[in-house]
């Protein structure tokens, strides 16, 4: 059983204040839900990048994400915890990468990639099972961020 994680804890040390998504993680019930609910700002905010800086910034949240996940999930003693989010925020900014910032997408891409992250289909739940680390925490999501960005596409192709 996962073991609750103080507020105080999440916010005594940096890197559980990004990997806790600012605090959304904290949430008791679906908190990968409400961490993806709290990467949608950002995803306004990053929205009128040109694509190559967009991408630039999906790179570093991922790559940064392995150590931030990993080092959290470290001093907790606890494998991907739940509250742990950051591969959340990543999964959904590579989901929306290139689309443009209407609710319709937002919601689509929101959707998709929650049904991704937690159904887990091939080749998900094998990153989920085999990866472990940080990297096996952020792969699963970032491998759901881009079947999700496939459905997307193809919404946006009707």
């Amino acid at each position: 059983m996962t073991t609750a994680v103080a507020a105080r804890t999440v916010f005594s040390h940096p890197v559980h204040i990004l990997a806790f998504g600012f605090g959304s993680g904290l949430v008791p019930k679906a908190p990968g839900t409400f961490g993806t609910l709290a990467a949608i700002p950002f995803f306004l905010l990053l929205s009128n990048l040109n694509l190559g800086a967009y991408l630039l910034v999906c790179l570093l949240v991922s790559a940064v994400g392995v150590y931030i996940c990993g080092e959290s999930s470290r001093l907790l003693k606890v494998h991907d915890h739940p509250g742990i989010v950051w591969d959340e925020f990543a999964g959904f900014l590579i989901t929306m990468a290139g689309f443009a910032a209407t609710w319709q997408n937002v919601l689509a891409g929101f959707i998709l990639f929650r049904l991704l992250d937690i159904l887990k289909p091939w080749p998900i739940k094998w990153a989920d099972k085999q990866v472990s680390g940080g990297l096996g925490i952020m792969l699963d999501d970032i491998l759901a961020g881009a079947l999700a960005w496939v459905g997307v596409y193809g919404l946006n192709s009707l």
